[in-house]
């Protein structure tokens, strides 16, 4: 009914999160590689940047489940929206759905970008040991 409400929250708090820190972080950290074809310049992935692979990936799913959630007619154009919040009993049922399926989904997605993370930061290191080895 409103799983999608809990990705969008947290989309709307990491694009936030990805902003701020954004404003405060300084040039990215840059790595001169040696290659056989000459010179190259590698630079590490910001924090911020990582941040909004989240947001794009929370952003998406959200899009996604709202769209699916019009399909089936739980989401309406007019006052309350949410087909669900215009009777107490639904509404119960709905915000059961946010706690479970809305956190289940948001952890998920979440815990998919951690891995996304672990390959990114697995690649950067094995840049620097390349760079380090070719000394």
């Amino acid at each position: 009914m409103s799983c999608f409400l809990v990705t969008a929250a947290e989309a709307v708090i990491t694009t936030v999160a990805a902003k701020v820190i954004q404003s405060r972080e300084k040039e990215p950290e840059t790595i001169k590689l040696d290659t056989e074809g000459g010179n190259e310049i590698v630079r590490k992935v910001p924090l911020s940047r990582k941040l909004r692979w989240l947001s794009h990936l929370l952003w998406g799913g959200s899009a996604l489940l709202a769209f699916e959630h019009v399909w089936h007619g739980e989401v309406v154009p007019w006052f309350p929206f949410l087909t669900a919040a215009s009777n107490p009993a639904d509404a119960a049922e709905m915000l059961n759905e946010m706690a479970t399926t809305g956190v289940a989904m948001a952890v998920l997605v979440t815990v998919i970008w951690l891995g996304m993370l672990a390959v990114t930061s697995a690649m950067e290191k094995k840049i620097l040991q390349a760079q380090s080895s070719l000394k």
